[in-house]
């Protein structure tokens, strides 16, 4: 609200909360730490769980970052923010969400110190972005070429992305299918190689023990054969993919049938019936003994092809019915008139199987498969969620090892790697962007010292060790939470792809950046929340 001589004039909707200059960055920084706070226990092979209970009693136990700020409901637009970086990491490279969201809080919590020195914020965002890309140069530097042929090391690298994730019992044996999950479905395309997590199916059955969690060569559905007089088990399976249903289909345009005396009503059943038969002969007649069905399937289409011998199962899911394609060779058909034996895919063996208390049909034995399933088992549903929050997360940091071709050490080596030749660098930039530049440097050690902190070792020590190591030129020492001391994470074998480390710096100096350049919120009254959140307009986040 302003005033022209002495006369109030409405600038703002009434109830708008507005925040200006100092004030706003103060509480954006604070919403920023608040968040990173709360994931940051939960970071490397020590950290600790979180248990999220949402509105509808719903619990999820885990310490992969993204999935705990999916989960949790923030208010704060700074907050927001910070989450959206967990996110985009995981998208990206499926690995690293804690340590970017940790080290934009730690960026943040540099740059309020810079601030109260009197520093423009926007001097501040110019030394993150030179001492980012400096960062990043370093990286390549440091990064370890790797070639696809190199399990053991690939194996390092699945081990490193699952550990401190319930994993830890049967981790050799989850890293080993692993490898060999992406290195099936991974692609050269024009002499580089491709991956797509999406070929690399998890399926989660609860029963049994982690060390059940096999690597099925094709694929698993979670689904039934659809008649009880139809075979289990098909051995050298033709398989037809249908995107359509199998039963008579209805006319495009609104049309009556007038039935006057019985004869026509059986006629025109019998007609029906024939359409059906016809259709259950091409499938036979080309040669099909399996078919998946992403829509219903009649029940007189069910008695025929029951009787022809063909096992069918209906309503696959659309992503199945693609990744059945791409593991069996199959075209996915929509009409079956034009139907012929080099549409059909194949496998050794199609059966039904029980695992658990259900049911499920396995598609195994394809010659090239380039679509595979992971059946992972656990005692509780909650164990089976978390181990494959793990499997993801390492499917993904393998298969962007494999593309890149690059990894670094990991526990904290390459943070304090940077952050010395970030100190040596930033005399030369000059001017007050040389203190941002220190002070990203000092941000970056927030991760060994989360580590030390989080395994329970004293993080002033072991950040005296780490920089004495690394300033003698031992650039692959990090923290080694099981000893307390500082090792060569090289030959430890804990290693992250380059992929994962660049991706969250950037991201982290980018939303650090993005924060701080902001000097005035304004909330429009539907923000504005009742004292009962802990949130009220713009005022001070409590979560």
């Amino acid at each position: 609200m302003a005033t022209l001589h002495g006369q109030p004039v409405l600038i703002l909707k009434e109830g708008t909360q507005r925040t200006v200059g100092r004030d706003a960055q103060r509480l954006n920084i604070m919403a920023a730490r608040v968040i990173a706070e709360a994931v940051r226990s939960t970071l490397g092979p020590r950290g600790m769980d979180k248990m999220l209970v949402d509105g509808l009693g719903d619990i999820v136990i885990t310490n992969d970052g993204v999935t705990i700020l999916k989960e949790i409901d923030v208010e704060h637009p700074a907050a927001k923010m910070i989450i959206e970086i967990a996110k985009t990491q995981d998208n990206e490279v499926g690995d690293g969400t804690t340590t970017a969201v940790v080290l934009a809080g730690e960026l943040l919590k540099r740059a309020e110190e810079l601030l109260d020195q009197e520093i423009h914020p926007a001097i501040i965002s110019t030394g993150y972005r030179l001492a980012s890309e400096k960062a990043m140069e370093i990286l390549e530097e440091i990064a370890i070429p790797i070639s696809k042929d190199d399990d053991e090391m690939l194996k390092k690298i699945a081990a490193t992305a699952m550990t401190g994730k319930g994993a830890e019992v049967a981790l050799d044996k989850l890293a080993d299918i692993v490898v060999r999950a992406v290195k099936t479905v991974t692609e050269e395309v024009n002499g580089k190689l491709r991956f797509d997590p999406d070929y690399v199916k998890l399926e989660r059955r609860q029963g049994g023990g982690i060390e059940d969690t096999e690597l099925v060569e094709g694929i698993v559905l979670d689904k039934e054969v659809v008649h009880p007089a139809m075979p289990k088990r098909v051995k050298n399976a033709k398989i037809l993919l249908v995107d359509s249903a199998l039963e008579v289909k209805e006319t495009e345009t609104d049309a009556k049938i007038r039935i006057t005396d019985p004869e026509m009503l059986q006629k025109f059943i019998e007609q029906e019936e024939k359409m059906i038969k016809d259709m259950v002969n091409k499938i036979v007649e080309a040669g099909a003994n399996v078919v998946f069905c992403q829509k219903g399937i009649d029940d007189l289409a069910q008695y025929y092809l029951a009787k022809a011998g063909v096992l069918a199962v209906r309503r696959v899911k659309k992503s199945d019915i693609e990744k059945l394609a791409k593991a069996t060779g199959a075209k996915v058909l929509t009409d079956l008139r034009d139907i012929s034996s080099s549409d059909l895919g194949e496998a050794a063996l199609v059966e039904e199987r029980k695992v658990g208390e259900d049911k499920m049909v396995f598609v195994t034995g394809c010659k090239n498969p380039k679509a595979v399933t992971i059946l992972i088992r656990g005692g509780t549903e909650h164990v089976v969620e978390e181990i494959a929050r793990g499997i993801e997360d390492a499917v993904r940091v393998v298969g962007v090892a494999l593309e890149d071709g690059k990894v670094v050490a990991g526990a904290g080596a390459p943070e304090i790697e940077i952050s010395l030749k970030l100190k040596q660098w930033a005399p030369t930039l000059g001017g007050r962007e040389q203190l941002a530049a220190e002070a990203f440097a000092a941000a970056l050690e927030i991760i060994p010292k989360t580590l030390a902190e989080n395994a329970g070792i004293d993080p002033i020590d072991v950040l005296v060790e780490l920089k004495a190591a690394h300033e003698r030129g031992e650039k692959y020492t990090g923290v080694d939470v099981e000893t307390g001391k500082v090792v060569d994470m090289k030959e430890r074998g804990v290693l992250e792809p380059l992929r994962v480390k660049s991706q969250a710096i950037e991201s982290a100096t980018e939303v650090a950046v993005m924060i701080l350049r902001i000097d005035d919120v304004i909330a429009a009254k539907g923000l504005e929340k009742t004292k009962e959140t802990g949130f009220e307009g713009m005022g001070e986040p409590e979560f």
